[in-house]
């Protein structure tokens, strides 16, 4: 009897560790092919600065609450964020790192878009 059960609850233990292995394997290639589909819908430039900086441009507005790149509302928030986050006011210095990266990150992104603006008003001129 024992050992009809033992089987029993090892064969039912594979089933579910090959189950979940598989849905684990699934999830990886859909995480890849989403970031994959990411990378490609961002520019060029914009692109090399999410891997640089380690941090994509949605993941740095959502860190610093932002949903347009306005320097002003960026530059608020950032304040904000690194104030509260202090490690002498019981903050997080992990959570006050990821607010600076978000910072670089969109200060980043608005240079790029400042100076693709700047190369469009030379082509308009010519």
């Amino acid at each position: 009897q024992a050992k009809y059960l033992a089987q029993i609850i090892l064969v039912g233990a594979q089933v579910v560790g090959r189950a979940f292995m598989r849905a684990l394997r699934q999830e990886f290639a859909a995480s890849q092919a989403a970031a994959d589909a990411r990378g490609r819908a961002e520019r060029p430039q914009s692109a090399a600065a999410s891997r640089i900086i380690g941090i994509s441009l949605q993941e740095a507005q959502q860190i610093l609450n932002v949903s347009k790149l306005n320097p002003e509302e960026i530059q608020k928030n950032y304040d904000h964020l690194f104030k509260v986050n202090d490690k002498s006011v019981g903050g997080s210095f992990y959570l006050q790192s990821k607010v600076v990266r978000a910072k670089e990150r969109l200060d980043e992104e608005l240079r790029i878009q400042a100076k693709g603006d700047k190369e469009k008003g030379r082509k308009a001129e010519t």
